[in-house]
């Protein structure tokens, strides 16, 4: 795996502040991306850390979600219904039946970050949201939910490479 992480783009070590949250955001989602490389429909279902619902899958449609939630729905206030998850299932992106397909999973999630870059581009990191979260009731600055994003792809790349090891042995950072 490591030979295959040489795609990403490191963030620039001197950029200012956009072009390093956007470096920053990009390579993280990179990240992601290429923890689900060459794997087959199988594997990115497999949860193989017990007693945990975790799975490469579901790791990508949770932040396909994501995405969707914090660019679209807070930042513009689009009325957007939930992709993967419900108020009655809030763990619904890590659930999936057998008419669900890796192919699907990863198709929206792109499709959802590049709607997120559409909707952070030309817009002033201190802008705030048109939208209050449902979670917390209040608005954000654009450079809120661009960090937030950072940490979020963090977090679980750093699953995401648990669960790679316990797929096929493949480590890389």
């Amino acid at each position: 795996m490591t030979s295959q992480g040489s795609h990403r783009a490191e963030p620039s070590t001197t950029a200012g502040e956009r072009e390093m949250l956007d470096g920053w955001l990009d390579y993280h989602r990179a990240t992601l991306a290429w923890k689900c490389e060459g794997l087959g429909e199988e594997q990115v279902r497999l949860t193989p850390l017990k007693p945990s619902d975790m799975s490469l899958m579901g790791l990508v449609r949770h932040m396909a979600d994501v995405e969707r939630y914090w660019f679209r729905e807070v930042m513009l206030g689009e009325d957007l219904p939930e992709l993967y998850w419900s108020d009655g299932d809030p763990d619904g992106d890590f659930r999936f039946t057998d008419e669900d397909a890796w192919a699907d999973s990863e198709r929206v999630w792109q499709t959802e970050v590049e709607l997120a870059r559409q909707a952070a581009a030309g817009r002033s990191l201190d802008l705030v949201s048109d939208a209050a979260s449902h979670h917390r009731g209040e608005v954000f600055s654009l450079r809120w939910v661009y960090t937030h994003m950072i940490e979020e792809y963090a977090r679980h790349n750093g699953h995401a490479d648990l669960l790679r090891e316990h797929i096929d042995g493949a480590t890389g950072d």
